[in-house]
This record gives C-alpha cells, sequence and structure tokens, in this order.
C-alpha cells in the first residue's frame, strides 16, 4: 500500500501488471467542486502526464499495450486497484493487487490532492505581475480586519438562530413583550436565547488574540435599546420602561477586560430608545455620561463611536415612530456636543446607515436614506462609516445560495455600497476617511453558506477591493454569534473566514499596492506591502474558476500559502494541503510557507494564494 501525502504533487509511476495482454485499473476521486460525491466526469483522456485530473472520477481503465487508455466497465477483482476512500483531502492509497507477471508496462500519471486538481488552464496567456514597480495606492489603519460582538451576546438575549444548533433543544426563555429585546415586527422563531458570552473563555481569548490587533465593536440593533445598570447589583429582572435590554458593569467590564487582553481596541455606539429621550422625544446624555464615565473608570478607553447602529432603519433601531432625518440631526449634533467633552479623543463615526447602493429594504419598510441624514447633520463626523451587507439572509426571505458565490456580481456588490457611501463623504466629509464598521455574507444572521469555504472569496474580496478605496477599517459581523461568525458559537472553532482573515492579517501590510492587473476574470490580485515590510510585496490571488486552474507569471522568487478546502461547502480549510486547526486552547500554528522560484504559478479552482515576493525592492515598501 502507497499512501501519498495531502498536498503533495506527484508523478506517481504505477506498474501496470499484464495479465492476458491487459490490465485493469480502478480509480476513484473527490473533487473540489463545492460538493462531495462524483461528478460522471470521464477520465480517460486525463491520464496524461502533462494533464490534471478535475472532479470526481470513478471507472475502469483497459490498458492495452501501445494502445490509448480507455474506459472499460467491470467489475475490479484481482487486477491492478487503485482508489481515493473518503473526501478529498484525505490521503491517496493505491493498491497493487494483480499478479505480476511476464510482460509489463509502465506509466506516469500526475496527481494534485487537496483542491488542486483541475483542469487545464483555458487557452489564455498568464497574467503578469511586477511587485518591484506596483505603485502605492494608499494605506489602511493597522486594525484594517476587524470585528464585531453584538451587545445582545454581552447582555444576553435573543439572537440569529442557527440553522442548525444543538442548543435549540435548550430552554429558551419565551419571547413575550417584556422580555423580548429584539427587533419590532420580526417573528420571534427567528431568534434563540442565548446568555451571555464568556469573555474570559481561555480559548476564546487566545483565539481573538492571534486576531488581533483589531477593533471590537460592540454595537448591533440590540444597543439601541440596551439599559446600562450603573451599580454592582444583579441585573433588574426586567428592563427599564423605555429600553428592552440591560447592560450591568460586570458585563461591561468584561468587554474592556477582553479588549485589554487580545489588544483590541473598543468601538461602540449608545442607546436612542424612549428611555434616553425627553418629552419632547430629544435625546439626552445621562446614560451615555454614566457609561462613559464608567468605562474610563475601570481604564477602558472607547476607540470610536457611532451615535446610533443603522439609522437607516429608525424604527426597528427603536427610534420614536415619526424619527426622521432632521431628528437625527437634532440628536447627533446634541451627541457631537457630548462626545467632545466627554471623551475627545473618542473618533466620532457616522452616520453609520445600511442597505443602499445594494438595497435590503424590505417591501413596506421606511428607508431613511442617508443623503438625507447627510444633508441634515453636515460635516459633523470624524469620519464617514456605513454597513453593508450584500443581501438578507433566507432568515429574512432572502434568495441568495451558495452555488453563485463566486459569480462576479456577487463579488462586486461591496463596489456598488462603497460606490455610493463614498459619494456621500466626497459630497459632505471631503478628505475624511470611510470606516465600514459592519459586514458580513448576508444580513440576519447570516446563511448557511457564511459558514462555509465558498463565502471565503466574498471576505477576502472585499478586504482587497476595500483596501484598494481607501476604506481603512473593514468590520465582520460577528466573532462567535450565528452561522457568519468568524467562530462556531458552539465550539469555538475557526471558520473558513476566520483562517482567510488570519492570513490576510499575518502577510498583507498597511501599504495598498496597484497590482495593475485586471479585475473582470476569475483570477482577482490584490496587493500590499508584505508585513515585514523591507521592500517586499504580498499578492492574494483569488481564483474564483471552479473548474479552471489560471496561470500567473510571476518575475522572482517568492514563497507561497495556498488556501483550499475539500469541497467548497466545507466547513475546513487547508493551508498548503494540510487542515487547518486550533489547540484545544486555542493556540494556533499554522503551517510554513512553500519557496518557490520564479516562473509561473498554476492556481488551483476555487483557492486563494498568498505570494510573497521579499526581494520586490518596491520603493513604496520601505
Amino acid at each position: 500500500m502507497i499512501v501519498l501525502a495531502r498536498g503533495a504533487l506527484l508523478d506517481l509511476a504505477v506498474e501496470v501488471f499484464r495479465v492476458g495482454g491487459e490490465g485493469t485499473a480502478q480509480i476513484l476521486f473527490h473533487g473540489n467542486k463545492g460538493r462531495r460525491g462524483c461528478h460522471g466526469s470521464s477520465f480517460a483522456h486525463h491520464l496524461n502526464p502533462n494533464q490534471f485530473l478535475y472532479g470526481c472520477t470513478f471507472g475502469h481503465a483497459r490498458f492495452t499495450e501501445g494502445q490509448p487508455i480507455r474506459p472499460f466497465k467491470a467489475l475490479f477483482g484481482d487486477r491492478a486497484d487503485m482508489y481515493n476512500r473518503g473526501v478529498c483531502g484525505e490521503p491517496m492509497r493505491i493498491a497493487l493487487k494483480s499478479k505480476p507477471t511476464t510482460l509489463a508496462m509502465s506509466f506516469s500519471l500526475a496527481l494534485l490532492l487537496v483542491g488542486a486538481i483541475a483542469l487545464p488552464a483555458q487557452d489564455t496567456p498568464p497574467v503578469a505581475v511586477n511587485p518591484s514597480s506596483m505603485p502605492k495606492l494608499g494605506t489602511v489603519d493597522p486594525r484594517f480586519v476587524s470585528y464585531n460582538v453584538e451587545m445582545v451576546e454581552v447582555t444576553g438575549g435573543r439572537f440569529w438562530k442557527p440553522y442548525k444548533s444543538a442548543t435549540e433543544t435548550q430552554a429558551a426563555k419565551p419571547a413575550t413583550a417584556g422580555n423580548a429585546n429584539q427587533p419590532p415586527g420580526m417573528s420571534s422563531d427567528l431568534y434563540q436565547y442565548r446568555p451571555p458570552i464568556n469573555l474570559a473563555n481561555p480559548r476564546l481569548r487566545k483565539l481573538a488574540e492571534a486576531f488581533g490587533p483589531s477593533y471590537v465593536r460592540v454595537s448591533g440593533t440590540w444597543q439601541n435599546s440596551t439599559y446600562f445598570q450603573n451599580s454592582d447589583q444583579a441585573p433588574t429582572a426586567e428592563a427599564p420602561k423605555g429600553f428592552k435590554g440591560v447592560l450591568t458593569r460586570a458585563e461591561w467590564k468584561g468587554v474592556v477586560d477582553f479588549a485589554h487582553a487580545v489588544d483590541d481596541e473598543i468601538v461602540t455606539s449608545f442607546a436612542v430608545s424612549a428611555g434616553t429621550r425627553a418629552n419632547d422625544e430629544a435625546w439626552t446624555s445621562s446614560q451615555a455620561k454614566e457609561f462613559v464615565d464608567y468605562t474610563r473608570s475601570i481604564g477602558g478607553h472607547l476607540a470610536a463611536a457611532e451615535f446610533m447602529n443603522e439609522p437607516t432603519f429608525p424604527v426597528i433601531g427603536g427610534a420614536p415612530a415619526d424619527y426622521d432625518a432632521a431628528a437625527f440631526a437634532r440628536d447627533a449634533k446634541q451627541f457631537a456636543t457630548f462626545l467632545k467633552k466627554e471623551s475627545p479623543q473618542t473618533v466620532f463615526l457616522g452616520p453609520g446607515g445600511v442597505g443602499e447602493g445594494v438595497s435590503l429594504t424590505p417591501p413596506g419598510m421606511k428607508l431613511l436614506g442617508s443623503p438625507d441624514l447627510m444633508q441634515a447633520t453636515g460635516g459633523i463626523f470624524d469620519a464617514f462609516s456605513y454597513h453593508f451587507y450584500g443581501t438578507v439572509s433566507s432568515r429574512c426571505m432572502g434568495k441568495m445560495s451558495g452555488d453563485k458565490a463566486l459569480t462576479a456580481e456577487w463579488l462586486d456588490r461591496t463596489d456598488g455600497a462603497e460606490k455610493f457611501y463614498a459619494n456621500l463623504r466626497d459630497k459632505y466629509l471631503p478628505g475624511k476617511n470611510l470606516w465600514l464598521t459592519e459586514t458580513a455574507e448576508a444580513a440576519c444572521g447570516g446563511d448557511a453558506f457564511a459558514a462555509q469555504f465558498v463565502d471565503v472569496f466574498r471576505y477576502l474580496n472585499q478586504l482587497g477591493t476595500l483596501a484598494q478605496k481607501n476604506v481603512q477599517v473593514v468590520m465582520h459581523n460577528t466573532l462567535a454569534a450565528s452561522d457568519y461568525g468568524l467562530l462556531n458559537e458552539e465550539t469555538l472553532q475557526p471558520r473558513p473566514d476566520f483562517w482567510a482573515g488570519l492570513l490576510w492579517k499575518r502577510t498583507m501590510g498597511e501599504v495598498v499596492l496597484d497590482p495593475g492587473t485586471p479585475k473582470d476574470g476569475s483570477l482577482r490580485i490584490y496587493a500590499h506591502c508584505s508585513k515585514e515590510g523591507k521592500g517586499g510585496v504580498t499578492l492574494v490571488a483569488l481564483n474564483t474558476d471552479a473548474e479552471h486552474d489560471q496561470a500567473l507569471s510571476i518575475p522572482s522568487n517568492y514563497a507561497k500559502l495556498v488556501l483550499t478546502a475539500p469541497d467548497l461547502a466545507s466547513s475546513k480549510s487547508l493551508l498548503n494541503g494540510k487542515e487547518l486547526e486550533a489547540g484545544t486552547d486555542g493556540t494556533i500554528e499554522l503551517p510554513k510557507a512553500e519557496n518557490a522560484k520564479k516562473g509561473v504559478l498554476r492556481i488551483v479552482p476555487a483557492s486563494a494564494a498568498f505570494l510573497t515576493i521579499a526581494d520586490a525592492h518596491n520603493k513604496s515598501c520601505n
């Protein structure tokens, strides 16, 4: 028995023993086309040392000396038997069962396992890059790749129910009028009660530290109506009138301690529900002052803050029913005065809208447009913030599916939203930064495929294209809640998007370069100065074609880290053919990059390659 290591490219010489002038073989592959199982493709014409076999092939072949290999449907028995048991990414096992005879023939079979079994590249010349001369486009924040922890996770409450959850059978708090801390007008069946997240969990902290340094934004729709209980007593059984949730000192101290432990900076927003308002419905700062004062007293720091979460849907967020742009401007200006006095080092972000550029508005739901908000507020914000989701999940009647997740139309939606908000920024806040403070595959908790490898392409493409457009921060939603979490909330097991974001943070520096390559094909390339600097350049090359490899010509030696998966629907990720896993305590050890010679690199289907050219000598990277 011969076992081939995962991820190895082998020129495998297999001796097929002649039996009556012929040999037979059975070959079974599991490919990387987004699902397990066979795809029914014939393998005979691919059994060539100059070609790679893609897909899942099951069949028999007749080997006749001097004749082409052709499909042969026959039961296998005691003759040459080649097979791959399990799914793609498992070792290939080859058993030779035939009895040797006097005459034998040999052939070479080039196999590339772990998502790299591919059809030959389409008949197009390689895309060429010149890292040494790539011009600088700009820079991003050192905490460019960041994430959210929803306030309802901190306080405990009803958040988006995962599609498959072991906790669904646990006792859940009923969604009554008194305790249903969830947006109005939404079915309670969409939500699931969670106890407060344990931010002191050593494994969670270890994983968050590995992902750092980041901004951790603690906000969300639920924060708009959360009461800060400024005492050391147990939380009240019910929230005070005008609020829906309660945040205790101990819970908020847990956030501050977590941020200190993992080297994060805190971003948040403030309550705006009826409990914060005077008789004339104007916002008052008493709750906000208690919150800011307590944060300061325990050594916390608010790096940035939005006034409220998503004012484009104010009623869902707990604002008065007749809330309009003028009311928002009145309140936001009051908050700006408060923030400048009480926390002058905090960056005031706004307006924080969502659902524009790409529409998320359900029929009959009021959208308070960001153009109206900006016209009413003027230039009061220190930086322009917005939220983006390409769609709503199937919980909220969305229709997106994983089989469309590699299409250009889907991947480019993030550009449409950025363009919409950048135009507003240029008009009302010229020269100020853009922050994307909440984003994921889909609003309403994400679709099931948000937790699968196929979403890596959306995430990495979003990071790459927004960095080119000078968006300073991208905050993924969430760290560990519902299907779009970077971590599985029950096991804290990293999901594919976690590994993708981690590789970005480990390899890509703050200086953004123009790779000078087209973006309208299946190969999308993004370039930054390397994390180590010293003239080095790192490329992220995304092959969004699930069937063909792509060719990239690199003029210097480089180190490569190639991210693949057993299939696109997998929750696992492979790096250079090795499965990525966190230790029991959350420790992460990534495989070392493989050194490669200059020339043409074949980027396998549905993969993300991180390529570092250390000796690029790019002047912008010194």
